[in-house]
């Protein structure tokens, strides 16, 4: 499972020009689901991505997680972080999970994360959505719990 993470001054979700999700400072994550992963991959990538360092502390320093600045949480399903790009021109998605599975891991995630920290926001599985973001520093990271990793 994986998490594309952008700490935001703020960022939001809209489809049909309507929109569902919105959040002010804190993180936005992409969220992919690959092909084995299961119920323990959701719960580490969650504990991972609450706890990720990228807030600043007195000092300055990247020493505080979602969970210590009570930030915002967007989350945005993008099956496309599960593409193998390794050659050729063309993405393939034989690595990300059937859609199903995707959809119901990616809802297992959201009430997991609605249960551990608020304000928690999300995207809609398998919609035509616009995500709007201001990344704060910038500061991106690429989080990932292989399947059958739960550690």
């Amino acid at each position: 499972m994986i998490a594309l993470i952008q700490r935001v001054s703020r960022a939001s979700v809209t489809v049909s020009q309507k929109t569902i999700g919105e959040i002010g400072p804190g993180l936005l994550a992409l969220i992919g689901v690959e092909q084995g992963d299961a119920e323990p991959q959701v719960t580490r990538l969650l504990e991972r991505l609450l706890g990720y360092r990228v807030f600043a502390d007195a000092e300055g320093k990247m020493n505080r997680g979602l969970r210590d600045t009570g930030g915002g949480l967007l989350l945005v399903p993008q099956f496309t972080l599960a593409a193998d790009t390794r050659k050729g021109m063309r993405p393939g998605f034989s690595c990300a999970a059937p859609p199903a599975e995707g959809e119901r891991l990616f809802e297992l995630f959201l009430v997991q994360a609605q249960q551990r920290h608020r304000p928690v926001a999300s995207g809609r599985f398998g919609a035509d959505m616009q995500v709007s973001l201001v990344n704060d520093g910038p500061v991106t990271f690429w989080l990932q719990v292989p399947p059958g990793a739960e550690n």
